[in-house]
């Protein structure tokens, strides 16, 4: 289906109006009036692109008041950004290949941060034996915060089994967790904190929650100063100036919007029945219905929910996605036809 206006809590097809409870606008930013105007302001000072490399004679400060809001909003050292999330993947592999003696992965991970032969972390509901015997050898896990068709972030205590001859860099993919889970929305990087893990590196997709197209890699100083001078970041024009201070503008939005989030996350959690059949957790907006047919339901009923074909999976994806924007009434609409079809 095609639209000729960004879908919001609502979406008009056919010049008949829909509930929208898909995309990934978490903090329902793209729309926020408030947010716009910052945006429009910024542009004004930054213009529209500024194609340059980053590493040219002419600095740009928005870039420097963006990235230290991000470290700081991420709880890392240290952070940059790039021109989307799928490139900061991309980046931060290409960085780790030559200095990996092997790459390890965690279930579904992202295509931005997929690698050719790497191994699976699990053999069955096992640690993969290769992680846990004796050779020294310097490791990289990959996989994504929450993976998809998951509501809950990926539990890394297993890591500690792992021994102390693996040196461990654990990258995580938080594009659909970063402005969500953690401390204001902050993520779950920080939270990790194994004592065998030597170096961990978060990418993310700025495009999801924060509302912004473009990309972020934050880890510790030392490695975030050698990707700023990697062939690749140097080869490259820099995500769109006038977003990256917006970002550093829009921190009390960001933390409002979160408030709201969390409000209407609580609200569903009191009034949805709970049911295996419907994938949920009070800290996440994305609901999994496994319900036959339900993606029809709701359109009969004039509801649009995100559904397309994985690629990592054999099943349809249908996704309902809560946003910061959406309304109790929307709300109670959602949670009726979930009630009502799931027995």
């Amino acid at each position: 289906m095609k639209v000729n206006q960004f879908p919001d809590r609502t979406i008009e097809i056919e010049n008949e109006e829909y509930l929208y409870f898909g995309g990934t606008a978490y903090l329902g930013l793209p729309t926020h009036p408030e947010f716009q105007k910052l945006i429009i302001k910024n542009i004004l000072q930054w213009g529209t692109a500024f194609g340059s490399s980053r590493s040219a004679n002419v600095q740009l400060s928005a870039y420097e008041k963006g990235e230290r809001f991000l470290a700081n909003f991420i709880k890392s050292d240290a952070a940059l950004t790039v021109s989307s999330g799928m490139l900061a993947g991309k980046l931060v592999v290409e960085t780790l290949t030559p200095e990996t003696d092997l790459f390890f992965h965690f279930p579904d991970s992202h295509a931005a941060i997929k690698v050719p032969n790497s191994l699976p972390v699990f053999i069955g509901e096992k640690l993969n034996p290769r992680l846990l015997d004796n050779r020294t050898e310097k490791i990289t896990i990959l996989t994504d915060s929450v993976p998809s068709f998951h509501v809950q972030p990926v539990d890394f205590t297993i890591l500690s089994s792992i021994p102390s001859n693996k040196e461990i860099t654990l990258v995580i993919d938080e594009s659909h967790s970063l402005g969500i889970l953690g401390t204001n929305g902050c993520g779950i990087i920080s939270t990790i904190n194994l004592s065998n893990i030597k170096r961990k590196i978060m990418v993310s997709s700025l495009g999801k929650a924060f509302g912004l197209t473009g990309g972020v890699i934050a880890s510790d100083s030392e490695f975030i100063n050698n990707m700023s001078t990697h062939d690749t970041f140097v080869s490259s024009a820099g995500m769109n100036a006038a977003f990256v201070q917006t970002m550093a503008d829009a921190a009390a939005i960001y933390l409002q919007q979160h408030l709201k989030l969390n409000d209407n996350l609580n609200y569903i959690n009191a009034h949805l029945i709970k049911n295996k059949a419907v994938l949920f957790d009070p800290e996440y907006p994305l609901i999994y219905p496994e319900i036959e047919g339900i993606n029809e339901i709701f359109t009969a009923n004039k509801i649009i929910v995100t559904n397309f074909k994985y690629p990592t999976d054999t099943k349809d994806l249908n996704r309902i996605v809560i946003t910061a924007n959406h309304k109790k009434k929307d709300l109670d609409t959602i949670i009726h036809f979930l009630n009502q079809n799931q027995f």
